[in-house]
């Protein structure tokens, strides 16, 4: 027997009253964070329909996209990270939950191709075995905002091969393994090192619906030559980063928006001292780069002051519940 129904009678609805009655609906929901996300959904959702005045045709090549989407995503694929990239969502996000405070490295964008199959390696391994790859040595260290260095983080690194494919991206991967990517740990200075081959630019995959639709709005799907980083440890904000190489033909056209100033570097030459030392050629490309990290509790700190400044310019009374906000109720 079908339970009594309490709610709303859904009768009659007009583009007028869809709105607020959809979330009189919505609004039975016990999860107050969730009840607020899904009013915010439905209003903009609606208005953006009602300002555009959307098209059958237009709402349904809209579902058929993201069904798209989802067809061809996969374990090693995502392509609604990819859709989120490219329409700035992702950077968006990451800037709102890790705000980054001075002098501490900006984040930038996670892309669709982190995997967590890749090997362990020790300082001073080789993460890429692509014989046409330019050979790089990173030197890096990680410390704190008071320049103290920070042992026992872990480290995942990841970038494209020479011919500008993730390894995800080749056929037979299964059998080979994971290559140009490595998880690696700092040492009790903070440093860890290892070789890898430079970076080079490449296209976002393109050949499914997003691929598609950044053609229809005359777009390219370039990212400029760049090595993916990811911190973690327990106390410290995750950092989600990457460093891009100075002089790129995309650096200030990123299909996904991921070039922040600060993150942008040069790379320098292996000297004969430094060949010796970490037992690779001289001439060999050099990166050196110092990352620093911030506390989980520094993070949330400054995210609740800058949400709480955001939401009064826009004149909305809310409070935060467990860092989020929701309506303040009287």
């Amino acid at each position: 027997m079908a339970s009594e129904y309490r709610g709303p009678p859904l009768l009659d609805l007009t583009i007028d009253n869809i709105t607020p009655n959809t979330n009189l609906i919505n609004g039975q929901c016990s999860d107050p964070r969730l009840k607020y996300l899904m009013s915010r959904l439905v209003t903009h959702l609606h208005d953006f329909a009602r300002e555009t005045r959307l098209s059958t045709d237009e709402w349904m090549a809209a579902l058929n996209f993201l069904v798209g989407c989802g067809q061809i995503s996969s374990d090693v694929r995502h392509e609604f990270i990819l859709l989120s990239d490219v329409l700035g969502l992702s950077l968006l996000v990451d800037s709102i939950n890790h705000p980054k405070p001075p002098a501490s490295t900006e984040g930038s964008v996670l892309g669709p191709f982190h995997t967590h199959d890749a090997p362990v390696m020790p300082n001073g391994g080789s993460m890429s075995e692509d014989p046409e790859g330019e050979p790089l040595l990173c030197i890096c260290t990680v410390k704190d905002t008071e320049g103290r260095p920070i042992q026992g983080v872990k480290i995942d690194i990841w970038e494209t091969d020479s011919s500008g494919h993730y390894d995800v991206q080749h056929e037979g991967r299964d059998e080979k393994g994971p290559s140009e990517r490595c998880v690696m740990e700092s040492d009790e200075n903070g440093q860890f090192w290892f070789q890898a081959i430079k970076p080079v630019s490449y296209p976002i995959p393109h050949d499914g619906p997003v691929g598609k639709l950044l053609d229809k709005l005359g777009r390219h799907c370039w990212r400029p030559a760049h090595l993916h980083f990811m911190f973690g440890k327990e106390g410290l904000d995750r950092l989600i980063t990457a460093l891009y190489l100075r002089g790129d033909p995309y650096e200030t056209s990123d299909a996904v928006f991921g070039v922040k100033q600060s993150l942008i570097v040069d790379l320098d030459k292996v000297d004969k001292a430094t060949a010796t030392e970490y037992g690779v050629k001289e001439g060999d490309w050099l990166l050196k780069h110092d990352f620093v990290l911030v506390t989980e509790k520094a993070t949330e700190e400054l995210r609740d002051k800058n949400a709480v400044e955001a939401l009064e310019k826009l004149g909305l009374r809310m409070k935060l519940l467990d860092h989020l906000p929701v309506p303040e109720l009287d």
